[in-house]
């Protein structure tokens, strides 16, 4: 396989190929094969070069008006994580209605670009996203709709493993593309230091 962020063998290990037994035709392209017991595998040269889009497209923007939402409670700790790092916003947990269309909220927050881990689960933030016209990456695994998503990364974004792994990796890429690191070496973190605790 062509040069990878991490090795083949790193991504297998996280599971970030694991997709689930049921697929969206949205998601074919992303989709290397199903295994024996019917869960779909998802190709991680495709995961793998779209974190590498994802970063670039992070960095055209103010960290500050970028926020990064996740109601799943493995992906708590990966996107705070990203946050501290690259100076984003994060929501982790229940997002209110109207964060990003009501003014008069305390917590509304202007945002210029969401990061979203799950299409299902984050349903409120994306719709918000689309109604206010922000482009929206998303973490979508193999029954993600992808309708009005306008970056799909395609991983597993359900498991504990998977999620720090990505998370990491975009991390790295958004710093590298900010230029607040000349290379790989300079980033003085591990995909556990974004993993949530059991």
């Amino acid at each position: 396989m062509a040069d990878l962020l991490v090795s083949e063998d790193e991504y297998l290990k996280a599971g970030v190929q694991i997709g689930t037994q049921v697929k969206t035709k949205q998601m074919n392209a992303f989709i290397f094969k199903i295994r024996s017991d019917g869960l779909y595998i998802l190709d991680i040269s495709k995961t793998d070069q779209r974190i590498r889009t994802a970063g670039k497209f992070i960095s055209r923007y103010d960290p500050s008006k970028v926020l990064l939402v996740a109601q799943r409670q493995y992906a708590h700790q990966p996107i705070k994580k990203f946050s501290e790092i690259v100076g984003t916003r994060a929501i982790a947990g229940r997002f209110i209605p109207g964060i990003l269309t009501n003014p008069q909220l305390p917590n509304y927050v202007e945002a210029d670009l969401i990061i979203i881990n799950d299409p299902v689960i984050d349903q409120q933030a994306m719709k918000e996203a689309v109604k206010i016209g922000i482009p929206i990456i998303a973490l979508c695994d193999v029954n993600n709709r992808i309708s009005y998503v306008d970056l799909v990364i395609p991983t597993n974004n359900k498991g504990r493993k998977a999620l720090s792994l990505v998370y990491y990796l975009l991390a790295r890429e958004a710093m590298l593309n900010y230029g607040k690191i000349k290379s790989y070496e300079d980033f003085h973190y591990k995909p556990e230091d974004f993993e949530a605790p059991l």
